[in-house]
This record gives C-alpha cells, sequence and structure tokens, in this order.
C-alpha cells in the first residue's frame, strides 16, 4: 500500500518536475534540486515523477543512482555508479570530465533524466562534473534531479555546488493533519482531530515515520486523545546504532537532553549529564544527528532533533534508568513548573501531595496567562491524584487550559470524556468555551446558560466568575457589546478586579465599551488596566484588545505596534487565541495603509495557526482581508477561493458572518457587481446588526452598500441609509468613518446632479483623510470623485482626480483599479487626439463602452464600470453599431478580436 495518496501540494511539485523535463528539448538541460528532511518522502515523490515522465514520453529515459555517506570521499564515485566504463579520473580537467559527462548522457532523440538520490552525501567531484555538463552543454537533451536533505547533512562544498546551478529548486512540503487523516484512512484508520494533531507533531509532518507509526501501532492505540507515541521503528534502530557509536560523556548528554524534552541551556545539561568537558561532547553529540543546537539569546540551547528521536533514545533505557534521570533532572532544572513536571515522570504510582502541588502551580501559571503550562500540570495532576472527584475535576481544568492556551483539537479530543462526567457548572462552562471557538454559537449559549443556573456564586466565586468570563467572549462572537460589559462587570463584582480572571475579562470589556460608542471611557480602561496586566500573557490579551481597538479610532501606527507585540505566540505558553485575533486585526492594518504583501504573509501565518488550533472562529477575519486584497491585485480564482474559505461555517457567530459578508461584497465591487453588492450586505442591515455592526470604525461597510444602492439607482434608498450612519459617525468623532461616508453621500449628490454639493463632499472626505495614513481609502474617495465629476461633464477636472486615484492605486498594486482608471481617463478624452479624428471615428467614451461590450459585458454591468446610466450606454452602443457598420454584441466582439489597435481591456 501507497504510504502516501496523491495530496495536491505534492502534485503541484511533481507537475513542476516534469514541466522542466518536457521543456529540455526545446530550452535545453537543467537541473532541478528536490529539497526536504529526512523521511519527508523525497524518494517516494521521485518514482511517481520518474511514472509520469514515462507515461508521457516513451523517449525518456531514467537513470538512478543513491549517494551514501560512507563513498563520498571516492573520487568521480556517483559518475563511475552511473557509466562504468566512463573515462574519467582524479586530475582531469572539469571542463573534460563535464564533456564525458554531457557525451555519456546524450543518447539520440531521447532525453536522459538523471536523478541523484541523496545528493548531499554524494562526491562533490562527481556532483560538479554533473552540473558543469548541464550547464556548457545546453544543447543536449540532458535533465538532472537531486534530491537531498538540508545542511548540516552533507558536506558545504556539496550544498555550494547544487545551491549554485540549479535551474530550479524545490521544496517537498511537511504535511498538515488533513494529509497525516488521509495517510491513516488509506489503511482504514479513523483519526480524531487530537489523534491527528499528535502525529502530525511528533512525526513532524513526514509520511514516512507518519506511516510507520500507523503501521506499527494497534489501532486502539489512535483511540486515546494524547498517546504516548513511540518512535518507529526504522527511526529506533539508526539511534541505537548512533548510541553504539558514541563515547559514555556523549551517551549521556544525549540522554539527559531527550529527558529534559525540549531546549535547554548546556548548563543545565552538564550538570544533569555530570559532563565536565561539554564542547567536545556537544561537538560528538551534535555529529551523531541525536541532538542540535540552536543559539539562545543568553545561552546555547540544546535539543532533540525532533519527539521521534527524544522517544527512541528514552526507550533505549530501562523504566528505573528514565524514572533516575526525572528525578536527576528535578533537582537540576530551575523553572519550578519543569521540576515538578520531572517529580510527576519519576514516580509510578498516584500521590496526593505531587497532585496537589501540581494543582496549585497549574493555578498560578493560568492566573499568569501561562495556558500551555497550566494546562500539563493539569493533566499531571489529575493523574497523580488517587482521589476520583479530585482527578474528574483537575481533567475539566486541563481541558480548559488547553482551549485557552488555543488548543482546541486537543481538547476536543476530551469532550467525549467530559460529557460522561457528573454535570457540573465547571464542565458545562468548560464545554461552552469549546463550543465558542469552534464558531457553534448555539451550542455555547446552552452549555453557558446552564452553567450558570447551576452555579453557587457564593460559594464558588471563581467558577462563577469563569462562567462571566466565557459569557464576554461568547457576546464578543456574537457582536453585542452591551451584553459584554455586563458579563465583565460581573466577574469583576465576583471576585474583585485584580483577579486574573476578571483582568481577561476586562480585557476585552474595552472592546464592548468602544463597539457600544463610549470609545473614551473604553481607552481609559485600557490605560488602567495596563497597570495591572503589566507583561507576558495577560499583557499580550491587554495589548490585543487595545490594538484592534485603537485600529478602529485611526491610531493605526499605535494599533500596529500594539498587535504586532500580541502576535507573537511564545508568550511563557500564552494563548494562540490571542494570537490569532492579533493577525488578523494587524492584516487589517497593514491592508488599510497599503502593505498587502504584508497582509497577506500575517493571513497565511494566521490561517496556519487556525489549522493547528482548531480555532474556526477567526478563519473569516482572516480571510476577509485576503480575499479583499486578491480582488484588487484582480487575481479573481484566489479570491474566490478564498471568499469560499471564509464563508466556509460562518453562518452562526457574527463575528463570522460579518467578515464573510464583506469579503464577497469585496469580490462583487471590485467586478462593478452592485447588485452583488447589495445581496452580500443586506444582511449586516438587519435587527441583529444594527448597533455593534454598525458602529462607525469597527467594520467598514456602510458606505460601500450605500454606494452600492446609488449605483443601482435606488436614491431614496441611499438617502434614509446615509443619514442614520451619518449621525452616528458625527457623533462618535470617528474621522475615517465620516469619511467613507461623505465619499458615499458625494456619489448620491453627483447623481442627483448637485455637482457643487458632491464636490464639496469628497473635499470634506479628502480632508479627514489626510492626516491618516489610509492609503486605499484615499485613492477610492477620488476615484469615486473623478467619477461623480466626468460623469457630470466636468472632463478636465475629472482627469486630474482620477489621475490622482490611479497613483494611489498603483502604489498599493490595486490593479483592478489602475485598468478602472486608465478606462476612466480614456472615456472623459482629455488627453485624446481629437484634431485630426473623423467624423466617423469613435469617441473616446464610445471607444470604452464598446470595449468593455466586446469583453462580454451586459449593458448594465458597463454602466456601473463607466458609471454611466444604461440609457447612455445604449445611447453610445447604438452611435457604436452605426458608425461600425455592425449590428450586435456578437460582431463588434469579432471586430475588435480581430483589431490590433483595439484598447486593452485589462
Amino acid at each position: 500500500m501507497s504510504p502516501v495518496p496523491d495530496l495536491s501540494d505534492r502534485r503541484a511539485i511533481r507537475e513542476e518536475i516534469v514541466r522542466a523535463v518536457a521543456g529540455v528539448p526545446a530550452s535545453g538541460a537543467v537541473l532541478v534540486t528536490v529539497d526536504g528532511p529526512a523521511g519527508i518522502g523525497r524518494t517516494f515523490e521521485l518514482n511517481r515523477v520518474a511514472d509520469d515522465l514515462r507515461a508521457q514520453d516513451p523517449l525518456v529515459k531514467v537513470l538512478r543512482v543513491g549517494a551514501v555517506r560512507w563513498e563520498s570521499s571516492v573520487s568521480y564515485g556517483l559518475l563511475h555508479q552511473l557509466w562504468p566504463d566512463i573515462d574519467v579520473a582524479a586530475g582531469d580537467e572539469p571542463q573534460t570530465v563535464a564533456r564525458a559527462v554531457a557525451d555519456a548522457a546524450s543518447d539520440g532523440d531521447e532525453t536522459t533524466v538523471i536523478v541523484v538520490d541523496d545528493a548531499h552525501h554524494g562526491d562533490v567531484e562527481s556532483l560538479r562534473a554533473i552540473a558543469s555538463a548541464v550547464r556548457h552543454h545546453r544543447d543536449r537533451r540532458l535533465a538532472v534531479i537531486c534530491t537531498r536533505r538540508p545542511f548540516p547533512a552533507g558536506t558545504t562544498a556539496v550544498h555550494e555546488v547544487l545551491d549554485r546551478v540549479a535551474d530550479i529548486a524545490v521544496s517537498v512540503p511537511r504535511l498538515g493533519e488533513k494529509d497525516i487523516v488521509a495517510i491513516a484512512a488509506a489503511r482504514g484508520i479513523v483519526l480524531s482531530p487530537a489523534a491527528a494533531t499528535h502525529l502530525t507533531r511528533h512525526s513532524g509532518g513526514r509520511p514516512r515515520p507518519a506511516a510507520a507509526l500507523l503501521d506499527e501501532l494497534p489501532p486502539e492505540a489512535w483511540k486515546t486523545v494524547h498517546p504516548e507515541l513511540p518512535a518507529p521503528g526504522h527511526v529506533a534502530a539508526a539511534v541505537r546504532e548512533e548510541l553504539a557509536e558514541v563515547t559514555a560523556d556523549t551517551r549521556r548528554m544525549i540522554q539527559a537532553v531527550a529527558v529534559l524534552a525540549g531546549a535547554h541551556p548546556l548548563p543545565i545539561v552538564c550538570a544533569m549529564a555530570e559532563i565536565a568537558d561539554p564542547w567536545s561532547t556537544l561537538d560528538d553529540a551534535e555529529r551523531s544527528g541525536l541532538v542540535v543546537v540552536r543559539g539562545g539569546s543568553t545561552a546555547t540551547m540544546v535539543d532533540t532533533p525532533d519527539p521521534m528521536v527524544r522517544a527512541a533514545v528514552v526507550a533505549t533505557m530501562s523504566r528505573q534508568a528514565v524514572a533516575q534521570w526525572h528525578s536527576r533532572a528535578a533537582d537540576t532544572v530551575t523553572d519550578p513548573a519543569d521540576a515538578l513536571i520531572h517529580v510527576a515522570a519519576s514516580g509510578a504510582l498516584p500521590d496526593a501531595v505531587v497532585s496537589d502541588r501540581l494543582h496549585d502551580l497549574a493555578l498560578a501559571r493560568g492566573a499568569s496567562g501561562e495556558w500551555g503550562t497550566a494546562a500539563t500540570l493539569y493533566r499531571l495532576a489529575g493523574r497523580s491524584t488517587p482521589d476520583p472527584r479530585r482527578r474528574e475535576e483537575r481533567l475539566t481544568r486541563a481541558v480548559d487550559a488547553l482551549i485557552a492556551a488555543g488548543d482546541v483539537p486537543t481538547a476536543s479530543g476530551y469532550v467525549a470524556e467530559l460529557e460522561s462526567l457528573p454535570e457540573t457548572p465547571l464542565r458545562d462552562s468548560v464545554l461552552g468555551y469549546l463550543a465558542i471557538l469552534r464558531g457553534r454559537p448555539q451550542e455555547a449559549d446552552a452549555r453557558l446558560r446552564r452553567a450558570w443556573e447551576m452555579v453557587r456564586t457564593r460559594h464558588e466565586p471563581d467558577v462563577a466568575a469563569m462562567i462571566c468570563h466565557r459569557e464576554v467572549l461568547h457576546n464578543l462572537a456574537r457582536c453585542n457589546g452591551d451584553l459584554l460589559v455586563q458579563w465583565a462587570d460581573r466577574a469583576v463584582d465576583l471576585v474583585g478586579a485584580e483577579d486574573p480572571t476578571a483582568v481577561e475579562a476586562q480585557a476585552i470589556r474595552g472592546l464592548g465599551l468602544g463597539s457600544t460608542g463610549r470609545t473614551a471611557e473604553a481607552l481609559a480602561s485600557y490605560r488602567e488596566l495596563w497597570g495591572q496586566a503589566g507583561i507576558g500573557a495577560v499583557g499580550q490579551r491587554v495589548q490585543m484588545g487595545a490594538g484592534w481597538l485603537h485600529l478602529a479610532t485611526d491610531n493605526i501606527e499605535l494599533a500596529r505596534a500594539e498587535l504586532e507585540a500580541a502576535a507573537p505566540t511564545d508568550f511563557l505558553g500564552g494563548s494562540t487565541r490571542i494570537s490569532l485575533w492579533a493577525h488578523a486585526w494587524l492584516a487589517r492594518a497593514h491592508f488599510v495603509t497599503g502593505d498587502w504583501d504584508a497582509a497577506l504573509r500575517l493571513v497565511d501565518a494566521g490561517v496556519d495557526l487556525v489549522e493547528r488550533s482548531g480555532a474556526s472562529l477567526i478563519r473569516p477575519l482572516l480571510q476577509w482581508t485576503a480575499t479583499q486584497i486578491h480582488a484588487l491585485r484582480g487575481d479573481w480564482d484566489a479570491a474566490d477561493t478564498s471568499s469560499r474559505r471564509g464563508a466556509a461555517g460562518a453562518r452562526d457567530y457574527e463575528i463570522m458572518r460579518v467578515p464573510a459578508a464583506l469579503a464577497q461584497a469585496a469580490v462583487a465591487e471590485a467586478h462593478a457587481d452592485y447588485a452583488g453588492v447589495l445581496r452580500a450586505l443586506t444582511p449586516l442591515t438587519e435587527a441583529w446588526a444594527v448597533t455593534d455592526v454598525a458602529e462607525p470604525g469597527f467594520w467598514p461597510w456602510p458606505d460601500v452598500y450605500a454606494n452600492a444602492l446609488v449605483q443601482e439607482g435606488r436614491l431614496s434608498e441611499a438617502e434614509s441609509f446615509l443619514v442614520v450612519h451619518e449621525e452616528r459617525a458625527a457623533a462618535r468623532g470617528n474621522r475615517s468613518a465620516g469619511a467613507r461616508l461623505a465619499c458615499a453621500r458625494g456619489r448620491l449628490l453627483g447623481a442627483h446632479g448637485d455637482v457643487d454639493g458632491a464636490r464639496a463632499s469628497f473635499d470634506t472626505a479628502l480632508a479627514a483623510l489626510e492626516p491618516l495614513p489610509l492609503l486605499y481609502d484615499r485613492a477610492r474617495v477620488n476615484f469615486a470623485y473623478g467619477q461623480t465629476l466626468r460623469r457630470a461633464g466636468k472632463r478636465r477636472e475629472a482627469d486630474v482626480i482620477i489621475s490622482a486615484a490611479r497613483e494611489g492605486y498603483l502604489a498599493i498594486g490595486a490593479t483592478t483599479y489602475v485598468r478602472r482608471c486608465d478606462r476612466e481617463l480614456k472615456a472623459g478624452g482629455v488627453r485624446a487626439d481629437l484634431k485630426n479624428r473623423a467624423h466617423d471615428d469613435l469617441t473616446p467614451q464610445e471607444d470604452a463602452v464598446a470595449g468593455l461590450v466586446a469583453t462580454g459585458l451586459s449593458n448594465r454591468e458597463v454602466a456601473a464600470e463607466l458609471y454611466l446610466s444604461v440609457k447612455t450606454v445604449q445611447f453610445h452602443l447604438t452611435r457604436v453599431y452605426a458608425k461600425m457598420g455592425i449590428r450586435s454584441r456578437t460582431e463588434l466582439a469579432a471586430t475588435r478580436a480581430s483589431d490590433p489597435e483595439g484598447p486593452d481591456q485589462g
């Protein structure tokens, strides 16, 4: 059975290699490198490449050779494996050897493909000769494909040769959880999300070890939430061989690193392993491949390469020896949590004293927001306690900490176990919390309501405050600021403002205040809260909330700084959930300021975090930014894909529905499909969205909706809609929201024929935006301004303003609107050469109409694109037909297609 199903990303890599080889007859010899760590599937994918090549062209001849480490010093060893009779030897001129290789590889009309597997172990003389044959004999039908592991595998000289001469370099990607699930399914094994996540992390996303473990372990091993995974057999055997070759000191260092589990400073490792001469021992350990050395900010850090090597090293020791190593680690490490974890690991039986110590420390770490560490401590506390009731409570708190840390897949794996426990307020609160992050508002509402009904607030204030905190998050996702603030205040009343749970609730409370118009109070609350939260994981939450609010209130630079500080996940075991919010809003900050490449990088990183953490709640928010950028750049396939991903499952929580709707509206508007804009945004005008979702600055949609109403000729509706939102924006003093609405007002006044009023509104919008770094909004206002003036016959004035819009769009890469500006400038005709135009030549506006109709657009779509009435488009089209001597749109399209001087429709 194949170890890896045919995954799409790997298929794309194979297709790229096949295309490169297929192009050899036309473009000449080529060298391709295929990079990836051990077990990633380089060889397996190359076997598929070879099959694809043979199926595509029977004249392709594939020669394969595998390099091995112990032959890397044999000069021309690889060449003699490929061609035993080749006449080359040490000392020959490189050009002579290269010509010999080219002659040996050439075979008439056949394309020769030389595959060098594990090229990092090859002898450098052979690789230089092969590389020179490709470089200096491009006329030969020769393709070379070299697979290799990344440095430090192999030698610097070999990597330098391959890096210098590779025409194409591809990397075989690591697998994600979905891919691992597919590998398991091919074997008839159903992996839970938690088990898939665990196996992916353990195997490093490499198919060979993942497949091996699925084959070697019994099916029941995958039914537990967090199985203790060993190393696969081939890894364990390799580790045993390496350990047998090293000195006693080196072996002790490797064992110490494995038991410590994670990167630790070299002095800790040496103290634990009793190593007096660290550098030579460390060099030996690194050469063995069983440890990796990383430079830390204050110390040299040592770790195992991956969890499989760690498991394999530990498996070579007896249980008693492992327990003794853990005891020694507990006396050596400096972090109290690490020490206590090792104490727990050294014990064979439940220990109430150790369990209570773990529980107390978990409480403390959770209080400081170190939820990843707290989850581990709670889980070990539950395992160590002999009391069944306490064990159940500590398991429940462990799951709660996993959710807080953002590890939704692992937490989800405990759902069945939690539901089997007696119902308690704590249990229902945790299950409600999980439902929030999974984007299930009805379930969350039912769980949290039941928890609040059951809790005894006087006797269990900490649990009651926890429920309040979950309600805060629930109402944040429901975009209900009033209820959010009420629940946050209730948490403070229960446990006091300085309690960690209350601090977390208050970190979100400011967003509830801001989304209900109490911005000054919200900003003051964050200033006060910052003094309580300080730095670290709790500070991460405060910075995220403050950054979100500052972005909504046009303090863009401060928002960016705060969100950048909140985005990393290395907050002493801090929250991936908070990091995801920060990624999403920081991407918006980059979007509005025109740094779209940075925005897309953040979206990609955020989407990766969503996939790994299972926090589906935030996916639509991330995809909104990506969709809008792709649409504005004219990358329609990417925009549609991103929009679909954002809309998937976004039917429940408002925090999901709103950005999904905005993404769909962005695509429609970029297509000048204003009916589509209204379809996407109309749900936001319903009763559920009239307060928080319409709060100025938070969701930039009212101006887009009003503009679409104007474009669709629904002017009275646009008037009624704008009045409400203009009043609210003025009352809040939000500059960007006011500017956007003033732009929509300018459109409306222009549609009514009030040119002076329209000009005043557009000038007001531009003046409001002047001190703000909102490049996209400024270009958008200029575009609308210029279109309105051009439609009113103010062509010269419109030309200047449309040109400014074009420059703005060009600066941020909005290709869709750069082309639209070009069409506007052409339609305006200010720069056209009119002196020598014959009476039957098309006018600039007729030419613009004809060009758009020829692409297949309807009259209505052309009208929207050029900001004309449908009647005007029809008038121009009638004149176009008469002047060109044609009678139909089909004839127009054919004439335009055959006219090399026809306009570029972009």
